[in-house]
C-alpha cells in the first residue's frame, strides 16, 4: 500500500459525507422556488369511485384510489384519496399528494368515522422509498402517477394510467 492510498482514501470518504446531505438536497429539491399551492379536502370517498390498484403480492391488505379525489395541481402536486382496506375488515383513509419532481409525498389528513377529515399536524414531505410502509406511494408513483420526475399532464392521464387505459398520446403512435 501505497503512502497516498490512505490520504485519498480519506479524502474520499470526507467528500462523501460532506455531499450526501447536499445532493440529497438538490435530489429532494430540483427548485428551491417551489411553493406549494392551495388544495382543498375532497367528500369523503364512495364505494363507487373506490379504484383498487396492485400494491404487492406480499401484503394481505387492499389498496384503493378515490377517482373522484384525484388532482393534478398547478404546482405540480398530485393529489388524492388513498383507502386500505386491512384483511381483518378495518379501513384507513388518508388525502396524500405526491410530488413526482422531487420523489416526495405528503400526508393532509385522515379520515374518521362519518366522512370528516382530521388535519394532520406534521406538514412535511417524505421521500418516496419503496418499504413496506411506502408500498402503496411508491406503486402509484412509479405505476400510476409519475413519468420519473414529470407529473402526468391532467387528472384524466392519471385515470386512463389506474384503470390500465393507453393514453390517447401512445395510441396514436405519436
Amino acid at each position: 500500500m501505497t503512502r497516498l492510498q490512505p490520504i485519498v482514501r480519506g479524502g474520499l470518504l470526507a467528500l462523501a459525507c460532506f455531499s450526501a446531505p447536499a445532493m440529497a438536497g438538490l435530489l429532494n429539491e430540483p427548485d428551491p422556488e417551489w411553493k406549494e399551492g392551495g388544495y382543498t379536502l375532497p367528500a369523503a370517498p364512495r364505494e363507487g369511485d373506490l379504484r383498487e390498484f396492485f400494491v404487492s403480492s406480499a401484503s394481505p391488505n387492499h389498496f384503493y384510489i378515490d377517482e373522484d379525489s384525484i388532482v393534478v395541481g398547478d404546482d405540480g402536486v398530485v393529489r388524492y384519496t388513498l383507502v386500505v382496506r386491512t384483511a381483518g375488515g378495518a379501513m384507513n383513509v388518508t388525502h396524500e399528494g405526491i410530488r413526482c419532481a422531487s420523489g416526495t409525498w405528503r400526508l393532509y389528513a385522515t379520515g374518521r368515522a362519518g366522512g370528516q377529515w382530521s388535519a394532520v399536524r406534521d406538514e412535511d414531505w417524505k421521500p418516496i422509498v419503496d418499504n413496506a410502509y411506502n408500498r402503496p406511494r411508491a406503486a402509484l408513483s412509479e405505476d400510476h402517477i409519475c413519468d420519473g420526475p414529470v407529473p402526468p399532464r391532467d387528472r384524466n392521464e392519471v385515470l386512463r394510467r389506474l384503470r390500465g387505459e393507453a393514453s390517447t398520446f401512445m395510441k396514436s403512435g405519436k
